[in-house]
């Protein structure tokens, strides 16, 4: 399932870059909503359940996406990495204000942190996205659109992996072993 998962996270984003690279901005960003709306709703049927950050992004890529195809202006998908990551910022260092760590939710009980952990991840993260989002802004303010594409695709991901990568040594120690079902 967690191998569907990723499929399903990263095939609209495939569609998008391959979509963009033989029709360009227009039909990459509606062949984009398309496929985030298909995802969504194979997710939905393979685990019974929709997963917030799906969601919100799938609010996201229909409101901006829309807007993009509307005023064919593609400045509008151009923002939205930047509006999800600001809102993802936003929900995390608000709940955390308020001693709410929404990424306890996120990682769906996979880490039995203390608060204080979790309070430490979950700034960080806060940060993290807060600095992509002013990211996205410089990359497609300053570069050309195909840069900005490549950036998106190729950019975005190998950074958010490295920064999970840089955190790991803070959540190793918490990780839940779960037993085994055979084991007697």
């Amino acid at each position: 399932m967690k191998n569907n998962r990723l499929l399903l996270d990263m095939g609209p984003l495939v569609i998008f870059f391959a979509a963009y690279k033989f029709a360009g901005i227009f039909w990459a960003t509606g062949l984009f909503m398309g496929a985030t709306v298909l995802a969504l709703g194979l997710g939905w049927f393979s685990e019974k359940r929709l997963r917030i950050m799906p969601v919100i992004t799938l609010v996201l890529v229909l409101f901006f996406g829309g807007l993009t195809l509307y005023f064919k202006d593609s400045t509008f998908i151009k923002m939205k990495p930047t509006a999800i990551y600001l809102l993802f910022a936003l929900a995390l260092g608000g709940g955390a204000a308020f001693g709410q760590y929404y990424l306890k939710v996120v990682f769906d009980g996979a880490f039995h942190m203390p608060d204080a952990v979790w309070r430490v991840l979950t700034w960080r993260w806060a940060g993290f996205f807060v600095a992509l989002a002013i990211l996205n802004e410089v990359i497609w303010r300053n570069f050309s659109e195909s840069a900005w594409v490549n950036f998106k695709v190729f950019g975005l991901l190998p950074l958010t992996f490295g920064f999970a990568f840089a955190n790991m040594p803070l959540m190793l120690k918490y990780i839940h072993e779960e037993k085994s079902e055979d084991a007697g």
